[in-house]
């Protein structure tokens, strides 16, 4: 690092009444837990779809947006990521139904039972995010043919996103503001990229669905927020309290401040 001079509004954690520091501290250990939780969440929710759940792959964000081109979505999921929600002769049954025309008389009485025991607990509308599966009108949607996921649902997941993590990254970038890093261009950077990549993220979504190789974009510009994050958090919470105040901080007037 080099011996930069401290712009004179500059605020090291050494200079910050406990409170402010115990309140970062709490904050850090409540968001990181939040946003390992959203990982274990995406992961959750895109592996698979290529017909392998142990991994995340560039093909399981093409079919995710763009639909895997092999029958509908229902049985997308049941050979990808729901594959072991159910048996595989009750997850036949379903599959057959689809490809034989998704026909009400058998619903009822093959389907609706089936879905209702392993299925309606997590798809019965309440979540906006996952397919509806109560009542024959909305399963018969996802048994039409997979074009992944249809613009206005886009839309809707988009401003969730960009709000949301907006929030979380000024957040970790107002806390991290405090800490001495050089040069000062490469602290400037760590605050603003996570800004960057969540808009190519968002808007690569939609260029997927026209592009295939735009997926690589939503996997990079994802990568590059988590490690963001995480160099952000871990560099907060060593000079919150473990690190020694620096030495030009240390020349001027402060220091510990109960």
């Amino acid at each position: 690092m080099n011996d930069d001079p401290l712009h004179q509004l500059y605020t090291h954690y050494s200079e910050l009444p406990y409170s402010q520091r115990v309140l970062y501290t709490a904050t850090l250990l409540v968001i990181g837990m939040g946003y390992l939780f959203a990982l274990i969440y995406l992961f959750h929710t895109y592996s698979g779809k290529d017909g392998n759940p142990l991994t995340l792959s560039y093909d399981d964000i093409v079919i995710a947006y763009t639909g895997s081109g092999k029958g509908s979505r229902l049985e997308s999921a049941l050979r990808g990521p729901m594959s072991t929600m159910l048996p595989p002769e009750e997850t036949r049954t379903i599959i057959t139904w689809v490809r034989e025309g998704a026909k009400g008389e058998k619903y009822e009485k093959d389907i609706k039972p089936t879905l209702g025991k392993r299925c309606i607990s997590c798809h019965d509308g309440s979540n906006p995010h996952l397919p509806n599966l109560s009542g024959y009108d909305n399963v018969k949607k996802v048994t039409e043919q997979d074009t992944g996921t249809d613009i206005f649902t886009l839309v809707r997941v988009s401003h969730i996103h960009l709000f949301g993590l907006t929030f979380v990254f000024f957040i970790m970038g107002l806390m991290y503001s405090h800490a001495y890093v050089r040069p000062v261009w490469f602290k400037c950077t760590v605050v603003a990229l996570p800004f960057v990549a969540l808009t190519l993220d968002v808007s690569s979504w939609y260029f997927t669905k026209l592009y295939h190789p735009f997926a690589w974009v939503v996997m990079g510009a994802g990568g590059v927020m988590g490690l963001c994050f995480a160099f952000m958090w871990v560099v907060t919470m060593y000079q919150l309290w473990f690190s020694k105040t620096p030495a030009p901080v240390t020349r001027r007037k402060g220091g510990d401040i109960p």
